[in-house]
């Protein structure tokens, strides 16, 4: 197949069209809001629906009843907006729906700023809505990689039964890159018995709910969304890895900022340091495994991120002690360089090779 030269906002629409995707609701907000401009031209053409719903909490709404009825469905926002969608997710995931959530992370807090950032990383890993609810979390480094997520991240949706976030920033959103659009490794997904789609006299009703009275009831219920996380947990942990084994540092990056350290590294590399990197795909699950992998020789994990720090506390869970962990951070919407990124390394280094 042909390689495609599209922005990553429209990449999206693509895909998430590609993977049978038929309705989107969505709220324009920068800087993804190429994202619902373009499915509100393309949705009619396949016969799907495109709706621009007066608010973000109208929308995710509007998702929670189509992923009732077993569509296939997506929203996305940006930082701001995602807040606002909270409640609804929460309900979606108490209810057990599938849909594609997609966040183009903006710097904050509050109105904050239209540059990229990945302040958001806790809010999506850790459940910004209330309960104990988990949603699968993709963070992908390029726009071919945004396009395979995309595609994936449907079908995990529709197998568990559970939302599926994107966790892009400004960067992916706004750049181009050349794509194709590959089907996803075949997966054994279940029939939707459970979907609202009409009787027909046939059954009885489907009730798509997440209200429990009842506390033992509501208990049991918690009890079966934590066996399929542990489920989730065993099955979807996606990372990259490079030189863990042999490296005296390790790079723990995700996202386009994985990218700005990989040409740290390049650069590091010629001047004779070790270094290594991790790149957790999965946000959640988190790979804490595959930090087992490094070597005891290692001096320390360097954490780079665009926030004041976030994923490092899932750095440091990975770590289990064995290894300090430090952090280097830019936050508000500026992008560390790869020329920061390595000076930071040669300050854990301690200047000896």
């Amino acid at each position: 197949m042909a390689k495609i030269l599209m922005k990553g906002n429209e990449a999206i629409g693509a895909a998430a069209i590609e993977a049978g995707c038929k309705y989107f609701f969505g709220y324009p907000i920068t800087p993804q809001s190429e994202l619902p401009e373009y499915m509100s031209r393309e949705m009619p053409k396949v016969g799907g629906v495109f709706l621009q719903a007066e608010s973000e909490i109208a929308a995710i709404n509007m998702v929670y009843g189509a992923a009732g009825a077993g569509a296939r469905v997506m929203t996305s926002s940006s930082s701001p907006g995602i807040s606002l969608k909270q409640e609804g997710i929460s309900y979606i995931a108490g209810a057990e729906l599938p849909c594609l959530i997609v966040n183009i992370m903006r710097g904050g807090p509050g109105l904050g700023s239209i540059q990229p950032s990945q302040t958001d990383y806790f809010q999506a890993t850790r459940g910004g809505g209330n309960g104990d609810y988990r949603l699968v979390v993709l963070a992908p480094a390029n726009i071919q990689e945004l396009v395979d997520l995309i595609m994936e991240g449907f079908d995990i949706a529709d197998q568990y039964r559970n939302p599926v976030m994107i966790l892009g920033d400004g960067m992916i959103g706004q750049m181009m890159e050349p794509v194709e659009f590959k089907k996803p490794k075949k997966r054994e997904l279940p029939e939707k018995d459970w979907a609202t789609t009409g009787t027909k006299g046939k059954r009885k009703p489907n009730i798509i709910n997440s209200l429990y009275l009842a506390a033992e009831e509501l208990e049991e219920h918690n009890k079966r969304l934590q066996e399929k996380y542990r489920a989730i947990k065993e099955n979807e942990v996606k990372v990259e890895s490079y030189n863990i084994e042999e490296a005296d540092i390790i790079i723990a990056a995700y996202g386009t900022t994985s990218r700005i350290a990989k040409t740290a590294i390049s650069q590091l590399e010629k001047e004779g340091y070790k270094v290594g990197l991790i790149r957790p795909i999965s946000l959640w699950p988190f790979p804490y495994e595959e930090f087992n992998k490094i070597s005891d020789k290692c001096k320390g994990i360097l954490t780079i991120e665009m926030n004041t720090g976030q994923m490092v506390d899932d750095v440091k869970i990975a770590a289990n002690g064995r290894f300090p962990v430090y952090f280097y951070g830019r936050t508000g919407g500026m992008v560390p360089t790869p020329n920061e990124i390595v000076e930071k390394v040669k300050e854990v280094y301690g200047g000896d090779k």
